[in-house]
């Protein structure tokens, strides 16, 4: 295979000419240097013996026939298939393959090697193989270009990249290979100066290729062989401290007894161990130098992050070698990465280093120094990242409490009311941290007390005394959610809660005032409610998961412990609380919660009773509608037919309602009673017992005590005198409203006669009656109550009341009349689309706050949803909507996603009438800026050109599907045609129509035709259109002329608006699933003028580099835009386009002259783009400000020349890798310390940070 025993090494990837480096990191000649080799031993299974290499005619000749395999020797493919296969399975044991390597190794180092080799170069995705005779006698430099040019043109993806079941495990076995390989080689080979150097070179050398795959792979394999490496010097570190330990205490025994062999023995040991160490610093220098420093600022966010991750290692694992300033920076510089991933593994390898207390004295410079970016990322717009800073900030906090201010910390408490539940929960667990976990020696001794004397009393009043100064009054759910997994016994401590609230507070203890009680009641009852029902409030997660069998066990405990406290203290925390409605309300929810049956099981009917009389005292004692509801839901929950107690609570619940139905009824006949002016006194009774009614209708059936009469006979005497209180209206509306419901339900659910149907049908049409009418009350309250319960009705019984095989119900659908729909459109224009000073000014006196207009906007979004919901279910005629749409750009910002959702809806419904009804918006628009300015308006003025916008904004929302909206765009055309030549000119025919100009704005959906469509339309155009109106030429027929242009222009632009689309996507940065563009396809013009690799490789034309253009275009690792590096007037595609048929042809002259002029300007801007790059670099456009990218990048240039030209504006003087050459090694070069030092990485302006 390979005719010469001995190859020099002169596989130098790092020549002066190709990279940043100098000649001096070249390996040196170390011929003859084969330490350890396996003679003797027989070849490895598969390979030739020496004897048969001669044969092999690699010496002269080329091999030929059967012996070759892709272009390369059959054996050298076959055993690097073979390596590059157990490697990408990841099935095999590592081990052994990395032996066997070693193995032929120790026969053969060279063959091995070229191995090694050429599996680094498969597992980069290059098909090409590095032959021995190209490992003998090219350059480096060489040989990298020549594998470049065998990556396969057709794909960008490399292994790394790949996806699918092979590929998902081959970088954890790519990244185990070099790790068992050094493991296995670190007592005799890797210093053998041989194998090492040769690889350190070669990684070296491809981590600055152009190539991303070759990048991308060669870095991470550098990484993990430092990785390895520092493991094999942190041994070397114990060994030789074990050793100087032996050492001493051989040396101090007394002169009898000492062993002079032994000391000579260690001595030697001592000097081995201190030679191997100072080889893998200098292996680990060459790599840290000539990898980690340039790669840490990639173009690719994904090679960035590997190099941080495992810098992290490296500190953790060798902390006294490597946890110091000079590493430190370098996480510290890229935390302000613009890529979250980055971001991310800055902050777990920080989170390392924090976790061990041992290590917080190396890491005080660097906490001082980044605590405040790190803070500021608890806030990061990746929610991963956030999650990790505020675990990074906790285990700062557990190290050191003073290193974080009051405000670093108020930075992060609020955070546990974040939408996000990841980041709410690591937010609570640093509050849990900060203000629960400390405990006082004191409680020590009260462990085992409960309730107020419990240790947990205290922790409760701290955490009231959080939630009332976060100010976030309406969010307890969202802080119990955030703690409970951190602070579950302390939140499930309800007898202490309990105890807290019932029981007088002790000697000098201060009591819990009446705000800190509410806010107590609130959270407690959060926390039972999240017991009970196991998921986060509503806003965080997906919604209800499956629970184990762990967390059910667990829920029906804290149920039934929940049911078994407050059962009995309900009553009594009533009873207390009674007149506090806020208190109440909360309280009133607890028995949602409860497990009925212990009420039967534990022997509780008494305090059933209990809280029954309670429940029925607070009815009979407020008014507040929330209390009431809170009542309601209570009956409601213990009305249960399952529980035995149904019958104890029915039976209470039914005595309440015969009161106040009878109460009701005699309140009613006497405050209806003709002649007499009800008094306030009257009239407060009315409505407090109708907002009782009105409560318990909600939930519950009360059909039988026919409440539909008594409110018919209060609404219509509303309406025939108009003085009736807007309040008892709304009650009354809204209790109507649900007999009408609950008489649906009664004949959907069951077998229902006609009559039933008949009296419900004749109940719902004089129910809606009522509502239109007072549509039109003088109370803006009355009707918007009106308007709401009028869409319900509708919508209810619409046509959609008969689907599921309900057609029995068809006698009760409803269609609303055209009155009735222009009354319910009229509403909506009046009190939906206003201003918001003309809102706050009819909203009685409402004041004019943020909260208030928030409050009123939300009802607006409300009334015109439940509006559009009639149109979107053709519950009213669609063309309503056109009053709709056209207000879509005016008030966009409040209601423009209700109304774009309309137009999607309606479109689903029926294409072609929606484009009617677009095109009758706009219709209308044009007529009202008729009569607002006159036929001779200005076609400038802003009127009008918002008419055109909204007009291209709805030309936008038919998509690009051309086909699926055909029919509806050409009959939109048809009407605006139509409508344009409707009114003809009073002054004769050489005068345009009267809405001419509207022609103008139906040119913005020319584009949405198809090109036979366009001229069909033209041809419908030309039947409107007289001989003499085509030879027109004054501005009043432009609309017209401009309108034709439109439909018979463009007979391409479909093609190349699709062309152009599909150019600027592709001119994106390509990721690890897109494919790059070839060097090989065709493209048009414009394609080229947006696509920025077409821009980069013009650049390496007009710059006369073949050497770039012999390179495939695939290759390119540019991530980001060029900064306007050529100017796009000169630019001119790879393949130009040729000349309009319609453009004179230039004579030889003219073309010779352009040329010139062209080549000019060319050579003027390489001058500019090389002063700017070099401004650039010494400037800065560094990664570290304002998360900008990090990078003034080597792997954007690829030329020679222009790389000296960037070295000149670049000092990096630790960049020169400096491996030992051979035996005559130099002064030992230890990775010390430069304590920030500036000139060891870049300048600082580069860097764009302050040093330590």
């Amino acid at each position: 295979m390979i005719a010469a025993p001995e190859i020099p090494t002169d596989f130098t990837l790092l020549q002066e000419s190709e990279t940043h480096f100098s000649s001096d990191t070249d390996f040196e000649d170390i011929e003859g240097k084969s330490q350890k080799q396996g003679k003797g031993k027989t070849c490895k299974k598969g390979k030739k013996g020496p004897a048969e290499k001669g044969k092999s005619g690699n010496g002269g000749g080329k091999p030929s026939g059967p012996n070759r395999m892709n272009g390369h020797h059959q054996q050298n493919g076959v055993e690097n298939m073979m390596l590059f296969e157990v490697v990408k399975m990841g099935k095999s044991a590592m081990q052994s393959v990395v032996d066997d390597w070693i193995e032929s190794y120790k026969h053969d180092r060279d063959i091995a090697l070229l191995d090694l080799i050429n599996f680094f170069i498969q597992c980069s995705g290059c098909k090409g193989v590095v032959t021995a005779e190209m490992f003998r006698h090219m350059q480096n430099s060489e040989i990298i270009r020549k594998m470049t040019e065998e990556f396969d043109e057709d794909s960008g993806d490399y292994p790394l990249t790949m996806a699918g079941p092979q590929w998902k495990k081959f970088k954890s076995s790519f990244c185990e290979f070099i790790g068992v390989l050094v493991r296995q080689c670190q007592y005799s080979i890797i210093y053998d100066e041989y194998m090492m150097d040769t690889v350190i070179s070669l990684l070296t050398g491809l981590s600055d290729s152009q190539v991303r795959a070759f990048r991308h792979t060669s870095t991470l394999a550098a990484m993990k062989l430092m990785t390895a490496l520092v493991n094999v010097a942190l041994n070397l570190s114990i060994n030789m401290d074990n050793t100087q330990r032996q050492y001493e205490a051989e040396r101090n025994k007394i002169i009898g007894k000492r062993a002079n062999d032994r000391l000579e023995l260690l001595l030697q040991k001592r000097k081995e161990l201190q030679e191997n160490q100072d080889e893998i610093e200098n292996m680990m220098n060459a790599i840290f130098k000539g990898v980690f420093v340039h790669r840490y600022r990639d173009a690719i966010a994904e090679i960035r992050a590997i190099c941080i991750e495992e810098i992290g290692i490296w500190m953790k694992m060798y902390s006294d070698a490597f946890l110091n300033d000079s590493y430190l920076k370098y996480v510290g510089w890229t935390m302000h990465d613009k890529q979250g991933e980055v971001r991310l593994k800055c902050l777990t390898a920080l989170q390392g280093l924090y976790y061990n207390k041992e290590l917080n004295s190396k890491l005080e410079l660097f906490t001082s120094r980044f605590k405040d970016r790190i803070v500021s990322m608890t806030l990061d717009k990746e929610y991963d990242v956030a999650v990790q800073a505020i675990k990074l900030l906790t285990l700062v906090l557990q190290s050191s409490e003073e290193v974080l201010t009051a405000e670093d910390c108020e930075n992060v408490y609020h955070l546990v009311y974040s939408a996000h539940r990841p980041v709410a929960v690591a937010a609570g667990e640093f509050l849990y941290k900060k203000l629960f976990s400390r405990r006082d020696a004191e409680d020590d001794g009260i462990l085992k007390r409960r309730g107020r004397q419990s240790p947990n009393a205290n922790l409760v009043k701290t955490l009231v005394f959080f939630f009332l100064e976060s100010e976030l009054h309406e969010h307890a759910a969202y802080l119990v959610d955030s703690m409970w997994d951190c602070a579950t016994d302390l939140l499930k401590d309800w007898e202490c809660m309990n105890s807290l609230l019932l029981e007088e507070p002790l000697n000098g203890e201060e009591p819990l005032t009446d705000r800190q009680e509410s806010a107590l009641i609130e959270i407690m009852l959060c926390t039972i409610r999240q017991a009970a029902e196991c998921h986060p409030p509503v806003g965080r997660g997906t919604g209800k998961r499956v629970l184990t069998a762990k967390e059910k066990k667990t829920q029906l405990d804290d149920r039934t412990k929940i049911t078994e406290l407050f059962a009995v203290a309900l009553p009594q925390l009533l009873a207390k609380y009674s007149v506090d409605a806020e208190k109440v309300t909360n309280l009133l929810q607890l028995p949602q919660y409860f497990d009925l049956e212990i009420y039967t099981t534990g022997r509780l009917e008494k305090h059933l009773d209990a809280l029954l009389r309670q429940i029925r005292d607070i009815v009979e004692k407020h008014t507040d509608i929330d209390v009431l509801e809170a009542c309601s839901k209570t009956y409601h929950a213990l009305c249960n037919e399952e529980f035995t107690i149904f019958n104890r609570v029915d039976i209470a619940r039914s005595q309440l309602i015969d009161e106040l139905a009878d109460k009701f009824n005699r309140l009613l006949e006497d405050f209806l009673q003709e002649g007499e002016e009800p008094d306030e006194d009257d009239a407060y009774q009315v409505l407090s017992t109708l907002k009782r009614i009105t409560a318990f209708h909600n939930a519950h059936d009360l059909s039988r005590w026919d409440l539909f009469g008594c409110n018919y006979k209060l609404l219509k005497t509303g309406i025939e005198n108009g003085d009736m209180p807007e309040q008892i209206v709304i009650h009354a509306l809204q209790c109507t409203h649900y007999v009408i419901l609950w008489q649906l339900a009664k004949v959907t659910e069951s077998s229902s006669t006609k009559e039933d149907l008949l009296r419900l049908k004749k109940q719902m049409r004089v129910f809606c009656q009522i509502c239109q009418h007072y549509l039109t009350n003088v109370n803006t309250a009355v009707k918007e109550q009106a308007f709401t319960i009028l869409c319900d009705v509708l919508m209810i019984f619409s046509h959609q009341i008969m689907t599921g095989g309900r057609d029995i119900l068809e006698p009760l659908v409803y269609t609303p009349d055209s009155s009735l729909q222009s009354e319910l459109l009229s509403f909506i224009l009046d009190h939906v689309f206003i201003d918001q000073d003309d809102d706050n000014n009819s909203a009685d006196g409402q004041q004019d706050d943020e909260a208030s207009k928030i409050e009123a906007l939300h009802k607006r979004r409300n009334l015109l949803a439940a509006f559009c919901k009639l149109i979107v279910y053709t519950v009213v005629e669609m063309n309503t909507a056109a009053d709709i749409f056209k207000q879509y750009m005016k008030y966009y910002n409040d209601y423009g996603d209700i109304i774009k959702e309309t137009m999607s809806k309606t479109r689903q419904i029926d294409k072609i009438q929606c484009a009617k009804t677009l095109i009758l918006s706009l219709q209308q628009l044009f007529n009202e800026m008729i009569q607002e300015n006159g036929y001779n308006f200005d076609r400038s003025s802003p009127t009008f050109s918002g008419i055109k916008e909204l007009a291209r904004r709805f030309a936008l929302t038919f998509g690009l599907d051309q086909l699926k909206t055909r029919e509806a765009i050409a009959m939109l055309h048809k009407d605006g045609i139509e409508f344009a030549f409707k009114e003809p000119n009073p002054q004769g025919e050489s005068h345009p129509p009267l809405n001419l100009a509207f022609l103008d704005i139906l040119s913005e959906f020319s584009s949405k035709l198809l090109r036979q469509d366009k001229r069909t339309v033209y041809v419908y155009l030309e039947k409107f259109m007289t001989f003499q109106m085509s030879l027109r030429r004054e501005d009043v027929w432009l609309p017209l002329m401009s309108y034709r242009n439109s439909l018979l222009a463009g007979g391409d632009d479909d093609t190349m608006s699709v062309i152009s689309g599909i150019s600027s996507r592709g001119s994106t940065v390509r990721n690890k699933k897109t494919k790059p563009a070839t060097g090989k396809r065709k493209v048009p013009e414009a394609e080229e003028s947006s696509s920025s690799d077409s821009m980069w490789l013009n650049r390496e034309q007009s710059m006369h580099t073949p050497v770039m253009m012999q390179t495939p275009q695939l290759t390119s690792t540019i991530m980001r835009e060029p900064k306007r590096l050529r100017p796009d007037e000169n630019y001119m595609g790879v393949y130009p386009m040729q000349p309009e048929h319609h453009q004179p042809p230039l004579d030889y002259k003219q073309q010779e002259e352009a040329a010139r002029q062209q080549q000019e300007r060319a050579a003027m801007n390489y001058v500019k783009l090389r002063s700017n790059l070099q401004h650039a670099i010494r400037r800065g456009t560094s990664l570290m400000e304002d998360d900008e990218e990090p990078i003034v990048e080597d792997v954007m240039m690829s030329s020679e020349g222009r790389i000296e030209d960037l070295n000149e504006g670049m000092d990096f003087d630790t960049m020169d890798i400096d491996l030992p050459p051979s035996k005559n090694r130099r002064e030992r070069t230890e990775l010390k310390p430069d304590f920030f030092d500036p000139a060891s990485i870049m300048d600082e302006s580069v860097l764009g940070v302050s040093m330590f």
